[in-house]
């Protein structure tokens, strides 16, 4: 008699989620943890972190992200810290504030690029910065444009 086969959790990223590092200006996705985000396991992105990334070929997740340690009055906003965390990943620049995650720790909110941030649920980004307590760092509104044509 065989075993009967057991069907274990597949987790990949959404169709939406840019695929390999961008280039210079490239579109990245950008991310708030989900429910299932094991904090323990990832302290390095602390509460009200600017977390942008791109899928892997293998479903997993690398991110970038930026969480203001060093209180840089510059990095207050949570924009800013996004796009720390972009011009960090496009540059490929060495650093700590990196990481590789499964993707059913993150949830994509929307897609950054070198002209600025689309939010396709913002109210995802409010749960994430109430939590945080950091609700004074939220963005102005779902578009912050930072270049324009």
């Amino acid at each position: 008699m065989s075993q009967e086969k057991s069907i274990s959790e597949v987790s990949t990223y959404g169709k939406d989620t840019p695929v390999g590092r961008p280039d210079t200006d490239g579109k990245a996705a950008v991310f708030v943890p989900s429910p299932s985000f094991d904090a323990g396991n990832n302290a390095n992105i602390r509460l009200g972190a600017g977390i942008v990334g791109f899928g892997n070929p293998d479903g997993t997740l690398t991110v970038y992200f930026e969480s203001n340690r060093f209180d840089e009055t510059s990095l207050h906003k949570w924009e800013n810290k996004a796009r720390k965390a972009y011009d960090r990943m496009v540059a490929g620049a060495p650093t700590v504030s990196k990481a590789k995650l499964s993707a059913n720790m993150l949830e994509q909110i929307g897609i950054i690029d070198g002209m600025g941030i689309h939010l396709k649920q913002p109210e995802r980004l409010e749960q994430w910065l109430a939590h945080s307590n950091a609700m004074d760092t939220a963005p102005a509104g779902p578009i912050t444009l930072w270049k324009t044509k």
